[in-house]
């Protein structure tokens, strides 16, 4: 009994039909998972690409011909909100002051000191929301992308 137990684990050890499949069984899962990570990254790295692109061409259409009023910025606003696809609500274009050297930004002329040196900028944000495939299988999460450009106008 034991010498027929034997053999049949030797024939068993030397037969090679099925180890391709079983293979593949454990190895496939891992390339699929690897694919999917690619394209992800891939697509990650365009839709930044394409944010950064629209926020650079507004900052050269602020350089160019600076937004007087609200709805010259509004205009901007919408037009990069048009370009990638994005609702008005997730791009901004408003003005910004800063009062002689201070490092901080401010909403309103009126909250400089009189007599003082006073900066006028264009603060273009935009902001998206990058839902991955793998975060639907509990791994990670949703991405934010914040881009911000603030061009000096006067």
């Amino acid at each position: 009994m034991m010498r027929r137990a034997l053999s049949l684990l030797r024939r068993a050890l030397r037969c090679q039909a099925g180890s391709m499949a079983i293979e593949t069984a454990i190895i496939a899962p891992v390339l699929i998972a690897l694919s999917i990570g690619g394209f992800e990254i891939g697509s990650i790295v365009a839709r930044q690409t394409e944010l950064q692109s629209a926020a650079a061409e507004a900052a050269a259409i602020v350089r160019a011909a600076t937004p007087a009023t609200s709805e010259e910025r509004t205009a901007i606003r919408d037009v990069v909100a048009t370009s990638t696809g994005l609702s008005t609500g997730q791009v901004s274009v408003t003005e910004i002051y800063r009062c002689a050297d201070a490092t901080a930004y401010v909403t309103s002329e009126a909250d400089c000191s009189t007599g003082v040196v006073i900066n006028k900028f264009i603060r273009l944000a935009i902001a998206d929301t990058y839902h991955p495939l793998w975060a639907e299988f509990g791994i990670g999460s949703e991405l934010t992308f914040d881009v911000t450009r603030t061009v000096q106008v006067g």
